[in-house]
């Protein structure tokens, strides 16, 4: 036992120090793939993604999803326990129809450094890496990550890929109704397709738009878009 717990200790700092050290790379390079990506890839849905920087991104794009994601993203440290209260009081009400409550940095925590899934295991850790990133990283990187890595149809992966596949231009390009077009897919972008369009993504583009409008001028918004 003594040599067992001696080992399981040496693995255990050595795991640590890994994820750490992953953790320090990927605030200045882009993850080399994701086990969502790869999960897509043997699946069969195949892996499209073209990894752009915050800058080569158009301002419309960058807005959308703050906008219809996470309004407090400018401002709150990783959590915003207001939307987990309320995911929570919903979910008790609904459980066949659940909602979420993860704001952009719990999004990047789950999709750049663990796996898709509701048990509590990926739950803690997600909790960790988000409170690792807002730690380590700045906001703006934190969003360009975000804008890379998340899936926005069958095996398309990041905003740059979707704009030349749904509209056939950079993502530098993109007007304010096609960029809450993509946002408007992001619960489930495998369901609530952009091309064809779907009904969700037709009838929530109009509200992605209003919500563009309504943060306007928002609290560090402005360090975020520019």
């Amino acid at each position: 036992m003594k040599k067992f717990w001696k080992l399981f200790k040496k693995i255990t700092l050595w795991l640590f120090i890994a994820q750490l050290v992953y953790i320090l790379l990927i605030w200045v390079v882009n993850p080399p793939i994701t086990l969502t990506q790869l999960g897509s890839l043997l699946s069969g849905n195949g892996l499209q993604r073209d990894y752009v920087s915050l800058s080569a991104i158009n301002p419309n794009m960058r807005l959308a999803v703050i906008a219809s994601e996470d309004q407090r993203f400018p401002t709150h440290n990783g959590f915003d326990w207001e939307q987990i209260e309320k995911a929570i009081d919903y979910n008790e009400q609904h459980e066949t129809k659940m909602r979420g409550g993860s704001t952009i940095s719990q999004q990047v925590a789950k999709n750049v450094f663990l796996w898709q899934g509701r048990s509590y295991v990926r739950k803690g850790l997600e909790v960790y890496f988000t409170f690792m990133i807002e730690l380590l990283y700045s906001k703006r990187r934190i969003l360009e990550l975000y804008l890379n890595v998340i899936e926005t149809g069958k095996g398309v992966f990041g905003v740059e890929t979707a704009s030349q596949a749904f509209f056939s231009k950079p993502a530098s390009k993109l007007s304010a109704r096609e960029a809450a077009m993509i946002a408007a897919c992001l619960p489930n972008p495998k369901r609530f397709t952009v091309k064809p369009v779907s009904k969700r993504v037709a009838s929530r583009t109009p509200w992605v738009m209003r919500q563009m409008r309504f943060m306007t001028g928002a609290e560090g918004l402005d360090v975020l878009l520019r």
